[in-house]
C-alpha cells in the first residue's frame, strides 16, 4: 500500500472548488484533508493569494510516479497551464511525500524528487500537514524529521502567513 502526502493550493477562479476536485478525483483512495488556509504566494511572483490544504491518500497501484501522473492529471482537469515558474494557478497539486508499508520513499530523477524539495521551506505546506497528522516526519538533510520541528524552525512571518479560513473541503 502506498500512502501520499498532497498539498493542494489555487489561487484562480474558483479556489475552493478547484482544492476540492483533488478531493473528488481522488474519491475513496482520500482518507483525510486538513482545514483550508490562505495563503500569500510563494516563489517572488506578485499575484493574488492562495487556498491551501493537504490531503493524505492510499493507493496501492500507485508508486511516486504514479501519483505524478495523477496529480497532473487532476491539474490537466482543472485546465492548469504552467507558463510561469510559481505564477498563478487554478490548481497545483504537490506530491510532500510517499510511504510504502510504512517507508518514506525517496525519488531523485529527471522527473520527481522525493520528498518534495521545498516542503521542508513552506509553512503552507507543514501547517495544513500538522493539522491532519500531528506527529509527520519527513525526510530532511538524510534523517527524519519532525515536521512540527522545521516548521519551528521557519521564520515566524512565514508561519503567521497561512491563515486559518472557515472554508472545509468533503472526503466522500
Amino acid at each position: 500500500m502506498t500512502f501520499a502526502v498532497l498539498s493542494i493550493g489555487s489561487n484562480l477562479g474558483d479556489r475552493q472548488a478547484h482544492l476540492q476536485s483533488v478531493v473528488d478525483e481522488l474519491g475513496g483512495a482520500a482518507r483525510a484533508v486538513s482545514p483550508v488556509y490562505e495563503t500569500d504566494a510563494w516563489g517572488g511572483v506578485e499575484q493574488e493569494p492562495f487556498l491551501n490544504a493537504v490531503v493524505l491518500a492510499e493507493n496501492p497501484a500507485l508508486d511516486g510516479h504514479g501519483w505524478l501522473r495523477l496529480a497532473h492529471e487532476i491539474e490537466d482537469a482543472a485546465q492548469r497551464t504552467r507558463t510561469q515558474r510559481w505564477g498563478p494557478r487554478t490548481l497545483d497539486v504537490d506530491i510532500v511525500q510517499v510511504r510504502a508499508d510504512g517507508v518514506e520513499v525517496t525519488v531523485a530523477d529527471d522527473v520527481l524528487t522525493l520528498p518534495h524539495p521545498y516542503a521542508h521551506q513552506r509553512a503552507f505546506v507543514l501547517v495544513p500537514w500538522l493539522a491532519v497528522e500531528p506527529d509527520a516526519t519527513l525526510i530532511h538533510d538524510g534523517t527524519h524529521t519532525d515536521v512540527a520541528a522545521l516548521l519551528a524552525g521557519l521564520d515566524p512571518a512565514e508561519r503567521a502567513g497561512v491563515r486559518h479560513t472557515q472554508l472545509a473541503l468533503v472526503l466522500g
